[in-house]
This record gives C-alpha cells, structure tokens and sequence, in this order.
C-alpha cells in the first residue's frame, strides 16, 4: 500500500513541477531556437532544457533544503548580498521581465492571430493586468479549473502538432546553422524562460503539498522530487525537442529576424490550418493569464515578507500590475533583448548559490559562498560588457566560455580561496 501511494505521490508531484516549469512563454524559445541551429537543433536543444527544467529541478530541490525559504537560502553569501539578488531573481520574475512578458505573449500569440490589429497593444496591456489584478487580489476558483484542465489540454494540442509535423514536415532542413556556438544559444535561450528563478520562488507551493501528505523529513522530500522532476524533466524534453525540430522544418523559409511569438502560430497554422491557430491561440492566453496572476502573487507575498507589511501585499500587487502594464506594451521581442543582459549577469550567482545549498552542512566557512557569488557576478558583468563593445581581453579565453560557462572555474578557485579566508568574527 506504501508503495502505490508513493508511485501515487510522484506522479502527481511531477506534474506539480511539469506545471510549474512549462509556462505558454516557453513555447516561443524552441521553434527559434530550432530555425537559427538548423541542423544542429538536437545540440542546441540539449542545452536548452538543461538551462531550463535541470537548473529549475535544482533550484526547488535546493530550496526544499530551506523549506522555500529564499532569503534564508542565500544568507550564507552575505545578508546584503544575498537580498539583492534574492530581490533580482523576484524582479526578472516578476515586474521586470517575466510577467509583462505573459502580457505581450498573450497578446501577439492571442489576440493578433484572430484580431489582427483590431484592438490596440495598449488598451488591451490595460485590460489583461486589470484581470490579473482582480484575480492576484481576490482569488477565483476559476483559475484553479482553468489551471488544473488547461495544462492536459495545451499538452494534447502540442501533442498533435508535434507528431503532425514529424509525420509531414513543412520543409527541409537549413545545410548549416545561422549562428556559431549553438550550445551556448541554448543555454542562452534556457535562461530566458526563467524556469529556475520560478522554480526558487514557487518550491514553497509544492513544499506545502508535501507535508500535507506526510513527508515531513527534508531527505524524503528530496527524494520524491528528484524522482518526480525526473519525470517532470522527460515531459518537458519531449515537448521541447519536438517544438526544436518544427522549428528546424521551417529554418528554409525564416532567418535570426523570425518574430519569436510568430514561429509558433505560422507553424501551427502551416500544419492544422486556421482552426488549430485558434485553439493554441485561446489556449496560450488563459495559460499566460493563469501564469501572470501566479507570478504577480508570488512577487507581492516576497516583497511583503521582505518589508514585513510596512508595504502591503494589495500595493505591492497594484503597483506591479501598473508597471507590467507598461512593460509589455513594448513586445516581446523588446522585453527579451532587454532582459538578455540582466538574465546573464543575474543567473550565475544564483547557481552558484543553489549548487552549493546542497553543502551546506559540509562548508563551514561563509567566505566560501562570498567569495564564489562576487566572482561570479564579477566575471557575468564583465561578459556582458565585453558583449557590448567594452574590451575584457582575458573574459573569452576563460575556460568553457564557448559554452557561456567561463565563470565556472574563477567561481571555484575563488570558493577554495574563501574557504581558507578566516570569516570575520561578529561583534
């Protein structure tokens, strides 16, 4: 009995993190991805998910380790150090990034396949996050039914235009891929999901479930999650792989210029015609809907606790709404490259943190997390600098840099250094 009700748990849990992890957002990265690696999509793809659903499946697991707590996770890099990208990874989330993103999707997948220009970008940026507002506020059954229904039912659609478009590709293959280091474009492209930022912020919703049903020991929460998000993991790569290689079906009659939202949809209308264009359309909206109103939640109860109520949860929730409003006016295309440099200055220290929660018992020295997030975010800046014209002559030739990886070996001598650093004695 033991047995059936723990197969029982994992699979409801591993579709807890599938739900978690695939959000409408994630379906415009894929199909990209594939058209500009061409035939190197399976190389690309598999950075992809690793920086999507593996990093996401180590931050909950990670987080599990602090009951979801998020600033006590990150405490041991410093408390000021640890808040401020405690309160960047909430922000990409959130009001920065993320959430005005379900608001341009939901508009360029949703409204503009059906409407064309009828209704204009703002009026409906204003109407979408006066809903999510509502809802954020005073929460609707409707959301868990759409929730709990909608997910089985974007999966059956996707399910058949994957398979639809394996058996009758709409055309060949690119010879050579647009772009050069496709891997690191996968992982670059990962990042823009911002699956493990999520993952961090919302482990605490599935934590509750778990102690609910009776694990209340952290190691058997870490065990079912693992085996949970290894099938949450597979889910995830089917449907990205499969989304990959459209994408790479219609890289003869797109270039790097493809509007990401519109890959999707053309091919979706390429395949079952104007009706199935419509189902995905109506299915992506309430999905971005459902996302906003969760991730617009989870950054008002963050940023609540943080002020711990000087600023209500209600203000926090109204001003976010406003200035998301205004962010996704400006298209998704716009919000991803403006999100490109922040996502990669901001994801290697949060690795690097949630890499090593998973020592935490073993490292006794805090200068060890000091040392290893500073350099990180040393080295991502630099990056990033050296990406816009600024000359960093050694950042290139760091190792693994053609993977998008050159802060993984300072981070460790930097961790080694700290560690033998004696950490200053409090007062």
């Amino acid at each position: 009995m033991e047995h059936k009700k723990s197969s029982k748990d994992i699979i409801v849990f591993g579709f807890a993190l599938f739900a978690m992890f695939f959000g409408a957002g994630n379906l415009i990265f894929p199909p990209y991805l594939g058209i500009i690696t061409g035939p190197k999509w399976l190389i690309s793809f598999i950075g992809f998910t690793f920086a999507d659903a593996g990093l996401a499946l180590l931050a909950v697991m990670a987080a599990t380790k602090f009951e979801g707590d998020l600033n006590k996770m990150f405490s041991r890099a410093g408390e000021k150090l640890g808040i401020a990208i405690g309160c960047a990874d909430i922000l990409c989330i959130g009001p920065l990034l993320a959430i005005p993103r379900t608001g341009a999707t939901t508009y360029e997948m949703g409204i503009m396949p059906i409407f064309e220009d009828k209704i204009p970008v703002v009026i409906f940026c204003i109407v979408f996050f006066v809903i999510t507002y509502i809802l954020t506020i005073k929460p609707s059954k409707v959301i868990d039914i759409v929730g709990q229904f909608l997910t089985p039912a974007l999966l059956i659609a996707l399910a058949v235009i994957i398979v639809k478009g394996v058996i009758s590709p709409l055309g060949p293959i690119v010879e050579e891929p647009m772009i050069q280091g496709v891997v690191a474009e996968g992982i670059a492209q990962g990042y823009q999901t911002m699956d493990a930022f999520a993952a961090i912020a919302l482990a605490s919703v599935l934590i509750v479930s778990m102690n609910e049903k009776g694990y209340t020991e952290t190691s058997d929460k870490l065990k079912a999650i693992l085996k949970a998000g290894a099938l949450a993991c597979v889910g995830l790569a089917l449907v990205y792989g499969g989304l990959c290689y459209l994408g790479a079906t219609v890289s003869t009659f797109n270039d790097v210029n493809a509007v990401q939202t519109q890959v999707i949809v053309n091919i979706t209308q390429g395949l079952l015609g104007n009706v199935g264009k419509t189902v995905l359309a109506v299915a992506v909206a309430l999905a971005c809907l459902t996302t906003s109103i969760g991730l617009t939640s989870a950054t008002g109860q963050y940023f609540a606790n943080l002020t711990k109520g000087k600023i209500s949860y209600g203000k926090i929730v109204l001003a976010v709404c406003i200035f998301s409003a205004c962010m996704a006016s400006i298209g998704v295309g716009a919000i991803i490259k403006f999100a490109s440099p922040i996502l990669s200055i901001v994801y290697p220290p949060t690795i690097v943190l949630i890499v090593l929660a998973f020592f935490n018992e073993k490292i006794e020295n805090d200068n060890v997390y000091k040392f290893a997030t500073y350099m990180s975010l040393i080295i991502s800046t630099l990056t990033v600098l050296q990406s816009y014209g600024v000359n960093v002559p050694f950042i290139n030739s760091l190792p693994f840099a053609p993977l998008g990886f050159n802060w993984i070996v300072p981070v460790i001598i930097a961790g080694i250094i700290g560690n033998f650093v004696k950490p200053k004695k409090a007062c």
